[in-house]
């Protein structure tokens, strides 16, 4: 069995690290880079950043800061936010980023996440997909969670494994900034016949047994509160896990 895969996510407002709850009320949690270099020495798996405000804003993300980070950390990671075209994809990945997350831009032209996965390979490629549940079913929306898309989750994930994306950021609305555990029974509605990785996002709180319930469903778990505000540090995390048998890359003091 793959190991399960620890993720800070740092989101990235004007250069700065923010957290919020249900994607607004915004607060500073920190320099990007700094805490880059913080989560990568204390065992994480993975980084994603994500530049919340570069599509509402009309924005690229910072290449500066992807440059920093590349420098700063041995562990590979995510860039999103803005990202709209092939050649922004080419420069992020050349500044350093490992993977390119797609999200409004992949749903708005979703020829884009076809051509990146065959332009650059479909490891480098992650559908980001922000959902919440209205009306009986899970939505997609976009533009930093302001607009609903009215694609159904269902169908749209789905869809973007056959365009081609490596990996799916799933990302609930709902849990997001809650620290109330993730959102199960979204994991639970989604197609278990996808045949690439889920990454769980949204709702990850101080509680080890949050961890635990999420690899019932996804290969890997996404988490930026906890680890900003060092209540649930990723080496704390990787030991209980570690007491559930669940198959994690090993930390060693």
């Amino acid at each position: 069995m793959l190991a399960k895969r620890i993720i800070p996510c740092l989101d990235v407002s004007d250069g700065k690290t923010v957290k919020g709850i249900n994607f607004s009320n915004l607060k500073f949690a920190g320099d990007p880079v700094k805490l880059a270099s913080k989560y990568s020495a204390d065992g994480a798996d993975e980084l994603v950043f994500l530049d919340i405000t570069a599509t509402s804003e009309n924005r690229n993300t910072t290449v500066e800061m992807v440059e920093k980070v590349a420098k700063s950390v041995f562990i590979p990671f995510t860039v999103g936010g803005g990202i709209k075209n092939i050649s922004e994809i080419n420069t992020l990945l050349q500044a350093g980023a490992d993977k390119i997350s797609i999200n409004s831009a992949g749903v708005k032209n979703p020829q884009l996440i076809e051509q990146a996965a065959n332009y650059f390979g479909s490891q480098c490629i992650v559908a980001a997909i922000d959902s919440k549940f209205i009306e009986n079913d899970y939505y997609v929306f976009i533009n930093g969670g302001k607009v609903n898309s009215g694609i159904k989750l269902s169908n749209w994930i789905k869809k973007v494994e056959k365009l081609g994306a490596g990996e799916i950021l799933l990302t609930s609305m709902d849990a997001d900034g809650t620290q109330n555990g993730f959102d199960i029974k979204m994991l639970k509605s989604i197609n278990q016949n996808l045949n690439i990785p889920i990454i769980a996002s949204g709702g990850a709180g101080a509680n080890p047994q949050h961890f635990k319930d999420v690899f019932q469903y996804a290969d890997a778990a996404l988490a930026a509160s906890i680890f900003h505000y060092n209540t649930l540090p990723v080496k704390t995390l990787k030991k209980e896990l570690e007491k559930y048998n669940i198959p994690i890359r090993r930390i060693y003091d």
